[in-house]
């Protein structure tokens, strides 16, 4: 009962649940907080921290940012019942509103021209003329709607697969070791209103996470930059609960050598007997690949999988080492 009173006093002052509004909506730091509440940067610390210290919300750091949500799973639940039950016409709150989408609309356009100045194409489908539409088509063909349950997305870039699932699960989460990626994710699932679905910064190799705490997970187009890719896999196999299932989209064996210099590949494709080793070595009972449709040189294939009732010992030991 003095865990449930401690929230209740957290959320019971105006500020505070503007504050729980705002992250119902997305992920915010101190900065754009004090900019759309029009409060100072001390005093709005003071609340982000008595709302985190009573489980209303969570943090994480990124760099010099600080990161605040509505924490996922069961911990958020007292969290969203509170933002269900406020008006949705009250005029302070649709005010903060609008302030919030110029301050989202802002952070997209001052990361995508970052990524401009710096020359890079963040958009590898698009980079490399992959069939966007069909490799997308298929994802969902396997995740159908209202399927529920948790989603990771690992590698998430822009947000593009979380934007995409988001509709049809439960909760999102992306992981990337991008800030920059991040900053664009952040704002695209803003704007689609996915406010069940956020991005955190992390090692694709060593994820904070719990075991068996996803039903799906994705790796879309990253594994051919991972130096270890199995343990890439063996790490997402420990996130998935028993039955869960990965998706592994990716380019299949292929002659472009010059990928390895323009776009820091570090494998050029992957066959299917290679990564159906790997795949059972996770613990994992594959399924059966199939190539994505499409005009380009460069072949997209897919791979499922399934996590099995309990991963090898070997390689359990060797993820908590």
């Amino acid at each position: 009962m003095e865990t449930l009173l401690v929230a209740l006093r957290a959320a019971a002052e105006p500020t505070r649940l503007r504050i729980l509004a705002l992250a119902g909506r997305g992920a915010f730091c101190v900065s754009e907080f004090t900019e759309i509440l029009g409060q100072s940067q001390p005093r709005l610390s003071r609340h982000l921290k008595l709302l985190c210290e009573a489980g209303l919300l969570e943090r994480g750091r990124e760099g010099a940012n600080m990161w605040f949500t509505v924490p996922m799973g069961d911990a958020g639940s007292l969290t969203r019942e509170l933002l269900a039950r406020l008006p949705g016409d009250d005029p302070v709150l649709e005010a903060d509103r609008r302030h919030g989408a110029r301050v989202l609309a802002e952070r997209a356009r001052i990361a995508s021209e970052s990524f401009q100045r710096k020359g890079a194409d963040w958009d590898e489908m698009r980079a490399l003329d992959l069939p966007a539409p069909a490799v997308e088509a298929s994802l969902l063909m396997l995740v159908p709607e209202n399927i529920g349950g948790r989603l990771l997305d690992i590698g998430t870039g822009t947000g593009r697969v979380l934007e995409l699932l988001g509709p049809r699960v439960q909760e999102g989460l992306g992981v990337d070791a991008s800030r920059a990626m991040l900053a664009l994710a952040r704002s695209r699932l803003a704007r689609a209103g996915l406010a069940h679905c956020s991005v955190r910064l992390a090692d694709m190799y060593r994820l904070p996470l719990a075991d068996g705490s996803f039903d799906i997970a994705v790796l879309q187009m990253v594994l051919h930059h991972a130096d270890d890719p199995e343990r890439v896999l063996s790490e997402a196999a420990r996130l998935l609960r028993s039955g869960g299932r990965l998706i592994v989209v990716d380019l299949a064996p292929h002659r472009r050598s010059e990928l390895v210099e323009r776009l820091a590949h570090r494998w050029p494709g992957f066959g299917d007997e290679m990564m159906h080793r790997w795949l059972t070595a996770c613990g994992l009972s594959p399924g059966s690949p199939a190539t994505v449709p499409g005009p380009n040189e460069l072949p997209v294939r897919m791979w499922t999988a399934t996590r099995t009732e309990v991963a090898p010992a070997a390689r359990v030991a060797e993820l908590v080492v």
